[in-house]
Parts: structure tokens; C-alpha cells; sequence
């Protein structure tokens, strides 16, 4: 193991039908953190990769249901050992470089605001930055979120934000932990000097005029919960962080322009998305956009 021995990191895996590609993020995990905890949300009676897991060092949890991210992510935490002194969170296809979380984890040690750093994440498929206009803040800055992959966590930041939100039950998850944590006077910052090869889902490159346009597909469940958690974030968040508000804006009016202009079966899935918004004003949360099999922590409607 190569993490500085004063910072104990363990990591968190989620899960969900996993392949061959979650024993290699775990084997890497092992690399730099002293133990790995797996959340495998994969439904009781399918074949997980996760089963294959033996080393001593990693602990496999299976409830046999889809609980959402978010109570995955929860689970994790109550099985931190008492030793774990930060949370380095992953996807199950995430493969870590060497020496990321040394990294990472150095910013922790040197500079006590620091609660939460995460990786610069790039799309795997095309090598391009995840985040547009990266290269406008500095090596390291502070940050309104981080993707949920590669975010390094101090243990007692969970103190201040104890839980994940299970109501959003997947999406805007990490950026609903973040934003709490910025309240509390905690610093999220990411350092660009370290990358993280991370899968951002189903991407398509279209044309329009003299531009390209990168499209990911979504499943039309996935653009339910993109427009209310969002919507419901924004109404929370935007008076205190107007700069994340406008980001907000921006990301939300891009998502509609392009699921409208290139998305396939658009009406289905603007109409997953109309439902999604009007949801976040209501405070309901439709069956329909649940996916097969799931344990929603809440109150859903038919509808």
C-alpha cells in the first residue's frame, strides 16, 4: 500500500450489476488505501462480480435489493472501521492511477480546511476533461461539488453531513453533499494536476454548423431524476451560491436543447423530464421512473 501512513483511507464501492472491471478498480483501490468496503446493489438472484471477491481486505456488502446511490453510499459509511481516518468513494469501473490518492490525500494532511478533494475526471472513450472550461481556475481551487468517483473525504466531515440524501435516490447526490459541507464553512477543492480516466455514460458526437456537440443518452428514469433533483437543489442552494446557480442554469438549458435537437424518442424522454420538474415543485416521486426491482426510501405515487 502506498497512501501516506498517517492518512488511513478506505474506499467505497458502489455497485450495480457489475463486471469484470469492478476486481480491477478494487485491486487498484488496494493499491493505496488500507481496506475497501463494496456496495453491490445488484438484485438477489443475478450474477454479480462482486461474488468473486476474496481478499481479506475488502468487504462485500449485498442487501439483494436497488436502494439508490445514495443509500449505497450510506451503507458504506456505517461500515467504516473506526480506524479509517478519510473516504476515498468510487464507481465499480473506476481504476485508479498509483499515486492519486497520495495526492490527494496530501492536501488533507497539509491544510486542515480541506474536507473534501477530488481528481480533474476525463471521459474515458475520448481522453476529453469532464468539466468545460477546467482550465479558467487554478491547479487546485475551490469547487461548488465533485463527482462522487475520486472524491477523498476527511472522516470527520461526516460529522457535519452525516448522510447521503436518500429521497434523491441517484442523481445530484454528490452535488447535495458538497453544497452542505461549502454551508458549513468546509472547503471542496479539486486538483487538476491529478486525473481520473472515469466513464460519464452513453456518449454521441453530432454536428451542428461548425461545431461538435458531445450527447450522453440517458434512459428516460435518468432524466426524471436529473430534472427534479436538480430543480430541487437549485431552489435550496441558488440564493447562497449564485455562481452554482448559473452553472445550474446553463447545464439545465444545455441537457433540454440537446435531448430536444439529438436525443433519440425525444418526446418520451422530454416528457421523463417535464415530469421530473413539475415533481421537484410537488414534492412527489412517480413509480414509473423507478427502476425494476428498486427499495425507494419514501413515498411514491402511481403516476
Amino acid at each position: 500500500m502506498d497512501s501516506d501512513p498517517a492518512l488511513r483511507v478506505t474506499a467505497l464501492v458502489t455497485a450495480y450489476h457489475p463486471d469484470a472491471r469492478l476486481t480491477s478498480a478494487v485491486l487498484a483501490a488496494l493499491g493505496s488505501c488500507q481496506a475497501v468496503i463494496v456496495i453491490d446493489n445488484t438484485p438477489l438472484g443475478a450474477v454479480s462480480a462482486s461474488d468473486t471477491l476474496d481478499d481479506p481486505r475488502v468487504l462485500v456488502l449485498r442487501s439483494g435489493h436497488n436502494e439508490g446511490l445514495a443509500a449505497a453510499l450510506n451503507a458504506g459509511l456505517d461500515a467504516l472501521g473506526a480506524d479509517t481516518d478519510a473516504v476515498l468513494f468510487l464507481d465499480q469501473d473506476s481504476e485508479l492511477p498509483p499515486k492519486l490518492v497520495p495526492r490527494l490525500a496530501q492536501h488533507l494532511l497539509e491544510d486542515p480546511s480541506i474536507g473534501a478533494v477530488g481528481p480533474a475526471p476525463y471521459d474515458a472513450e475520448t481522453g476529453e476533461g469532464y468539466e468545460r472550461f477546467e482550465g479558467r481556475h487554478d491547479v487546485l481551487a475551490d469547487r461548488y461539488s465533485l463527482i462522487t468517483s475520486g472524491m477523498l473525504v476527511r472522516r470527520s466531515c461526516f460529522l457535519t453531513v452525516p448522510r447521503f440524501r436518500t429521497d434523491f435516490f441517484v442523481d445530484w447526490v454528490d452535488n447535495d453533499f458538497c453544497l452542505k459541507l461549502r454551508r458549513s464553512g468546509v472547503r471542496v477543492v479539486l486538483d487538476r494536476s491529478t486525473r481520473l480516466p472515469h466513464s460519464i455514460g452513453d456518449g454521441h458526437t453530432h454536428r451542428f454548423l461548425f461545431w461538435k456537440v458531445r450527447v450522453l443518452r440517458y434512459a428516460p428514469w435518468r432524466r426524471y431524476w436529473i430534472a427534479r433533483n436538480g430543480l430541487i437543489l437549485f431552489r435550496e442552494n441558488a440564493a447562497a451560491f449564485p455562481g452554482w446557480g448559473l452553472e445550474y442554469v446553463f447545464y439545465m438549458a444545455r441537457t433540454v436543447v440537446t435531448m430536444a435537437a439529438f436525443g433519440p424518442d425525444r418526446l418520451t424522454h422530454l416528457r421523463a423530464f417535464g415530469t421530473g420538474l413539475a415533481h421537484a415543485l410537488s414534492g412527489k416521486v412517480a413509480a414509473r421512473y423507478l427502476p425494476s426491482g428498486t427499495l425507494y426510501d419514501g413515498d411514491v405515487t402511481p403516476s
